[in-house]
């Protein structure tokens, strides 16, 4: 158990059957009246974010959510397969459960499946991923102009914008949180 006078940020709790974790938390001590903890929590398996006030001695189950590093290994329809590294087990996850980020995920790319009381409820791709540009307008000497972007394919089939200067088979760096190109691999 723990009271909500213990909250911090990053801690995960069960309340009215949901998981919660503290995005920001506040004690306050108003000159009259009880003190109470202002909290900002996100249900971890919906995202959804909310504000709520808490009597200090609220207790609450605490939830241990399980982030394990996996490779995802291959696609067979709208089921996406990921093996354990320690007993090569074969995991399916459904495709809605894989969030907007996995579309910068390639085949053999470890991620972090998240799971709750043994049902997963999500998969966090590497923060940053190293793709190789498919198809893209070529570039040409000169093409420096500082904000100017174009389209680009990437191996996974997604599209992001990119500079100028980016060519086809060129490895880039991106962002999975943002979808945002970063910087051109070197060799």
């Amino acid at each position: 158990m723990i009271s909500a006078s213990d909250f911090r940020n990053g801690v995960t709790f069960e309340m009215d059957g949901k998981v919660m974790q503290v995005v920001e938390f506040q004690h306050v001590k108003p000159g009259k009246g009880a003190a109470f903890v202002r909290t900002k929590m996100k249900n971890i398996i919906t995202g959804g974010v909310t504000e709520t006030s808490f009597n200090p001695t609220a207790k609450f189950e605490q939830a241990f959510v399980e982030r394990k590093d996996m490779e995802y290994s291959y696609n067979d329809g709208d089921l996406y397969y990921f093996m354990d590294m320690e007993t090569f087990d074969m995991l399916p996850i459904s495709k809605d459960l894989l969030g907007d980020s996995f579309r910068f995920v390639k085949e053999n790319m470890s991620c972090k499946v998240m799971s709750y009381k043994g049902s997963v409820f999500g998969v966090e791709p590497p923060t940053f991923v190293e793709l190789e540009v498919t198809e893209t307008d070529p570039g040409f000497k000169g093409d420096t102009a500082t904000n100017v972007t174009k389209p680009a394919t990437l191996e996974t089939g997604t599209e992001i914008k990119v500079p100028l200067f980016i060519n086809p088979g060129d490895k880039i760096k991106i962002d999975t949180r943002t979808g945002e190109y970063l910087e051109r691999c070197k060799g």
